[in-house]
């Protein structure tokens, strides 16, 4: 019987013991300092990860401004085709009205400079 009375006071010990590690393993504590490991390991890639965060933010900014700037350009350069037409318009118009002037210089300047019939006396 003793045997079997130092078995269970053993077998008390041990969960006892074994209890005593849990609370330790598990107290707020040592919770606290895996944290602090964590976040001490793996602190210096989530910076890293945030400063190419940033710098790929500035190059997307940049190029949306680009893209925003060349769009703004294209309408720009559509909405002045009326001015072009116009332009076009009134050059054709000067060309024409320079040949007009020039056949009507040039009938005249021929008239001028045609020969005289002889007089009859």
């Amino acid at each position: 019987m003793e045997e079997t009375e130092m078995q269970l006071k053993v077998k008390k010990v041990t969960d006892k013991f074994t209890e005593s590690m849990y609370i330790l393993a598990n107290e707020p504590s040592v919770a606290l300092y895996r944290l602090q490991e964590h976040v001490r390991r793996s602190l210096p890639e989530l910076a890293q990860h945030k400063a190419d965060m940033q710098s790929w933010e500035e190059q997307s900014q940049g190029a949306i401004y680009t893209v925003e700037y060349a769009c703004s350009a294209i309408k720009n350069m559509m909405d002045s085709s009326v001015y072009f037409e116009s332009i076009d318009r009134l050059l054709k118009h000067a060309i024409a009205a320079k040949d007009q002037l020039n056949s009507t210089q040039g009938r005249s300047t021929a008239a001028l400079q045609a020969p005289n019939p002889p007089a009859s006396s």
